[in-house]
């Protein structure tokens, strides 16, 4: 993987290319980044990149970049989420799919990954075992003497004892070991961990980046590559589905979300519709905690465009529900000034306590109390 083959952020290139350069190499570096902008991509590559700096010749060198090219070199490792609760499962169990993700979905997202191992409604993480399992790693001489690189993807998916153990690798780390960590929420990461970090934040991709990538990659006229580079929103990922004609969803993300906002909205004046919004908290309760997380960024993201419908900001709004009757136009009124904050506080919440465990049930049930009401400010 070379870094010319990652779309854009090539600031953050130029920035590793040439701290490499200069020798200034942080043993734990932290990238910060949202789906489809190419974390994973740039950490190969970056490792790759300083790999091969330390390495004499050029024969050696090339003989690295073709280890890279199939994931291959004894010098990488990697660590991700997985399902298992035996102590022999490990993330070397699902080294062949992890592989595959890496080839298949080099944009992937934690939803991919999911279908990838088909672990259906588990929630993946990365426990204690197997931060242990990277201490012991790290602990034997690097295969070509010189640099060791472990890359963790979702590390704000580690578990409090498997922060505890990494934080101690990163307080001692081995010698010439590089710790490239990725994550999406910030938030998540252990205060601890974080401060030992050179923190580096990935903005979206440009849409003139993703059109181009498009055109080159998928054939894609001008105007067919800047459409779907606006509805993507800055993830390649997104794009890439698009325009593969892969966007369609296992789960009905769009009409929960009708069936939820309309039996909200009902409840104030008809109280019966608690029943159903009882029957809908249920269904949703069943999915996984993945899946409840990642369709309540989904309720985000629409009730963020409905709120840029109804203040006139069009040009920005792309959004397209599958639900038959459903028009953003019309919901968008219930998006305002007085209710905005409350949504987004209460779906982020909600959200911060499925990831902790708490009862899908209960979550859901209290957030549909709420929406009865926010659906109605500002009318």
């Amino acid at each position: 993987m070379e870094f010319s083959e990652i779309i854009g952020q090539n600031h953050i290139k130029k920035h590793l290319q040439y701290s490499a350069e200069q020798g200034r190499i942080p043993h734990a570096q932290l990238f910060i980044a949202p789906e489809g902008v190419g974390a994973l991509e740039m950490a190969i590559a970056y490792a790759q990149f300083v790999i091969n700096l330390h390495t004499e010749s050029d024969e050696k060198r090339k003989a690295n970049s073709l280890k890279f090219t199939k994931v291959q070199h004894p010098d990488l490792h990697f660590s991700f989420p997985f399902y298992g609760n035996k102590e022999t499962i490990l993330s070397d169990t699902y080294r062949d799919q992890w592989n595959e993700f890496i080839t298949q979905y080099p944009y992937g997202s934690m939803k991919d990954w999911m279908k990838l191992v088909d672990v259906k409604n588990q929630q993946l993480i990365i426990p204690r075992r197997e931060a242990d399992n990277i201490a012991k790693k790290l602990s034997l001489k690097a295969y070509e003497g010189g640099y060791k690189v472990m890359i963790i993807w979702m590390a704000d998916k580690m578990n409090p004892e498997a922060n505890n153990t990494l934080l101690k690798l990163l307080e001692e780390p081995p010698h010439k070991t590089l710790f490239l960590l990725i994550a999406e929420n910030e938030k998540e990461i252990l205060p601890t961990i974080y401060s030992r970090c050179q923190v580096i934040h990935f903005n979206p991709l440009s849409d003139k980046d993703i059109a181009t990538a498009l055109m080159e990659k998928h054939q894609l006229s001008e105007d067919e590559a800047m459409t779907i580079a606006k509805t993507a929103q800055g993830n390649y990922n997104k794009a890439i589905k698009i325009a593969e004609n892969e966007e369609d969803d296992d789960l009905p993300f769009d009409k929960w979300f009708v069936q939820w906002m309309r039996a909200a909205y009902l409840a104030k004046k008809d109280p019966s519709q608690l029943v159903n919004l009882t029957k809908w908290g249920d269904e949703l309760s069943l999915i996984g905690r993945e899946n409840q997380k990642l369709f309540l960024k989904h309720c985000i993201e629409v009730i963020r465009q409905a709120f840029l419908y109804n203040y006139n900001v069009k040009n920005l709004v792309y959004y397209k529900s599958k639900e038959e009757g459903f028009l953003l136009s019309n919901f968008a009124k219930f998006v305002n000034d007085k209710n905005i904050n409350d949504f987004y506080r209460e779906l982020n919440d909600s959200i911060y306590h499925i990831e902790r465990n708490g009862n899908p049930k209960i979550i859901f049930s209290n957030l549909s109390i709420k929406l009865t009401r926010f659906l109605h400010k500002g009318l």
